[in-house]
C-alpha cells in the first residue's frame, strides 16, 4: 500500500509521517528468563493536528497454529519531534511502567534509533532499568526491535516485529 502524506499533519511531526497509520503483523518475544514465542501486534499511530503522534499498541501471544492464545502487552503513548530534531517517545504500560525514550532519526532513510532517558515503575512492577528501540520502514513494512535491561540482565534482545499497513 503506497504511503500518502496527510495534509493535516502538524509540520513539527511531519518527519515521522511515514509512521502514521494502522499496522498489524507478527514478531518474536523472548528473554533469558522466558522461552521465545511468536506474538501478534496491532499498532495505531495517529495525529489530531497537534505537534505529536499518538501511539496505541496491543500485542497477543500466539499459539503454534497462529491463533491468539492470550493478551501479551499494551502500550499507549506519544512521539514528539523537538526543535533540534531529537525524537521523544513516551510510553505507559498497565503493568506499572512508564518509559521516556530519546533519540534521533536517520536523515536519508525512515529509521528511528531511541534509548530510554528514564524509566519509572510502581513498587509492584518488575525490575526494569533500560531499553533501546529501533523503528524503520523497509519495503512498506514497519519493522521494529527492542532490547531491554531487566531482572538483573544487561541490554538483551527482547522483541522484534514486522508490521504491514492496513485499512
Amino acid at each position: 500500500m503506497p504511503f500518502e502524506l496527510d495534509a493535516t499533519i502538524n509540520p513539527a511531526v511531519a518527519p515521522l509521517a511515514w509512521m502514521v497509520g494502522r499496522w498489524e503483523g507478527v514478531g518474536v518475544v523472548g528473554y533469558p528468563d522466558m522461552e521465545s514465542r511468536n506474538f501478534g501486534q496491532e499498532l495505531t499511530i495517529s495525529h489530531d493536528t497537534r505537534p505529536f503522534l499518538e501511539v496505541d499498541s496491543r500485542a497477543f501471544l500466539l499459539a503454534e497454529d497462529g491463533s491468539i492464545e492470550k493478551p501479551l502487552a499494551r502500550e499507549v503513548g506519544f512521539f514528539r519531534v523537538l526543535e533540534g530534531g531529537e525524537i521523544e517517545l513516551l510510553l505507559a504500560h498497565p503493568t506499572g511502567i512508564v518509559e521516556m525514550y530519546a533519540g534521533e532519526r536517520e536523515e536519508k532513510r525512515p529509521v528511528l534509533n531511541l534509548r530510554t532517558d528514564g524509566v519509572m515503575r510502581s513498587p509492584a512492577a518488575r525490575e526494569y532499568t533500560a531499553a533501546t528501540r529501533m523503528y524503520g520502514l523497509v519495503e512498506n513494512k514497519l519493522m521494529w526491535v527492542m532490547d531491554m535491561a531487566a531482572e538483573g540482565h544487561p541490554l538483551t534482545s527482547h522483541l522484534s516485529a514486522q508490521l504491514s499497513r492496513v485499512g
